[in-house]
């Protein structure tokens, strides 16, 4: 199974676990997240964000979600991108999430393209969908 790490800005990351978990109605295994604050300094938090990809990793790879490409999530993520083995998605909301976690049992590009599908998916207008 794949790991999940959730790199986002303050507490949107356990916020979208929350959800995750309370849709689900159960806590996914391999999956954590990692809150950078505004007063952060990425690079300090590099040895930690390695540790967590460490122990999402069950040999199968982990797919980092962040929030905002370009910013300091999104660049601290950047550091621990390995093609094939560690890949990394910008934009994560809840239905992208709720994709990840019902993909993972799958192979790195099937979840990458599921995950991309779902979060773009779960963006509409109501009023005229």
């Amino acid at each position: 199974m794949i790991g999940i790490l959730l790199i986002t800005h303050d507490t949107l990351g356990e916020a979208l676990l929350q959800c995750a978990c309370h849709v689900l109605n159960k806590r996914p295994l391999q999956l954590l997240q990692l809150g950078v604050a505004a007063g952060d300094d990425p690079n300090d938090l590099l040895p930690l964000a390695k540790k967590m990809l460490k122990l999402v990793d069950s040999g199968d790879g982990v797919l980092i979600l962040t929030d905002i490409y370009g910013a300091s999530p999104a660049n601290l993520a950047g550091k621990l991108l390995k093609p094939g083995h560690v890949e990394g998605i910008a934009g994560v909301n809840l239905p992208m999430l709720l994709r990840a976690l019902s993909y993972r049992d799958k192979d790195m590009e099937t979840l990458l393209k599921r995950t991309t599908g779902g979060g773009r998916d779960g963006v509409l207008d109501m009023l005229r969908h």
